[in-house]
């Protein structure tokens, strides 16, 4: 799903900015599934994974299927190529922006176990 991009900057600047957004949605969404996921028994990976998993296809749909579209899709139109890349913010960067959004969203949901009571410290040590 594409949202607005117009206002992002370029380059690394911009995927900076996806990774952000994709970073504060899959924080929210996990806490979100933490306070469902409480009642119906879910561990913590669980609600990792959801929170990464939606938050994917909430920021970074739109830039992922681009990228997999103008790598692999027959496009016999030179017209119709010009046309699509126009419609694209920063299509030179795009592959940035698509890891700056997993790598955002991946964190995010890291971040959403620690705010929610996780015990990293544990984690840490390897016990």
């Amino acid at each position: 799903m594409h949202y607005d991009q117009s206002w992002m900057g370029y380059g690394m600047v911009g995927g900076l900015e996806a990774g952000a957004i994709s970073l504060v949605a899959a924080l929210l969404l996990y806490v979100a599934a933490h306070f469902i996921g409480r009642n119906q028994g879910w561990n913590p990976l669980q609600k990792m994974a959801i929170a990464f998993l939606v938050a994917l296809v909430l920021t970074a749909s739109g830039d992922l299927w681009d990228l997999f579209y103008f790598n692999y899709g027959q496009v016999q139109s030179l017209q119709y190529l010009k046309a699509r890349l126009a419609e694209v913010h920063d299509p030179d960067n795009i592959g940035l922006r698509v890891l700056c959004e997993m790598l955002g969203a991946m964190i995010g949901a890291g971040a959403g176990w620690i705010v929610t009571g996780g015990d990293w410290k544990r984690v840490l040590r390897g016990d």
